[in-house]
Order: structure tokens, then C-alpha cells, then sequence
């Protein structure tokens, strides 16, 4: 079974701010509901790096494992693959889209 969604939101923050926190895999700690346990190479998002955190639910840590596909730095898109537990993969495109200085648009698909 599949299920396709795409969430967007609007921030208040520059579209160059949110696309710096989505470049950077070791700022991801900071939005995230995971802790960052190891990025294969270190450094800014590229594609075939690999990412390792663990989230703790139900009194017990889960990892979290992410594929950096692709990254389209002049358009502010990456595109993940996140696998987490019990079979489940998640394909993420997140694009990000200035409304002007001082807000965006994320959308999360």
C-alpha cells in the first residue's frame, strides 16, 4: 500500500535561512524530533550521503536512516529517501520558495 500527501506551510523566514537549515545535515538536530547519530560524507546535503539518527518513542530508540538524492541548490530542492522502522520508506521532496525578504514557502511532498 502506498499513500502519497504534500503538506506546505508558511513560514515567517527568509526563504535563504530555511534552505540553510535543509542544506545541512548537521543543523537537522535542530528541527527534528531525532537525535543526528552520524553523516557519510560530513558536510553540506549532497547526493549519496548518508544520514543516521535515532528517535526515541515508546521507551525505546528507532533509527532513522536518509539517502540524500539529489539537490537542486538554485531551485532550493532536495529530495530524500528516509527509512525508518517496521518496513516503512518515506520519499521526500521538500522545496523551498521565497514570498518576498521575509517569508517562504515549504512544501514537503
Amino acid at each position: 500500500m502506498s499513500f502519497s500527501t504534500c503538506p506546505i506551510a508558511t513560514l515567517n523566514a527568509p526563504a535563504e535561512r530555511v534552505w540553510s537549515l535543509l542544506s545541512e545535515p548537521a543543523s537537522y538536530a535542530l528541527w527534528w524530533d531525532a537525535q543526528t547519530r552520524s553523516i557519510t560524507p560530513e558536510g553540506s546535503a549532497q547526493p549519496g550521503q548518508r544520514i543516521h539518527a535515532q528517535s526515541k518513542a515508546l521507551g525505546q530508540w528507532w533509527d532513522v536512516n536518509i539517502i540524500v538524492e539529489s539537490m537542486d541548490e538554485a531551485h532550493r530542492q532536495i529530495h530524500l529517501t528516509t527509512r525508518l522502522p517496521f518496513g516503512i520508506t518515506v520519499h521526500n521532496h521538500i522545496t523551498v520558495t521565497s514570498l518576498g525578504q521575509a517569508a517562504c514557502r515549504v512544501a514537503f511532498g
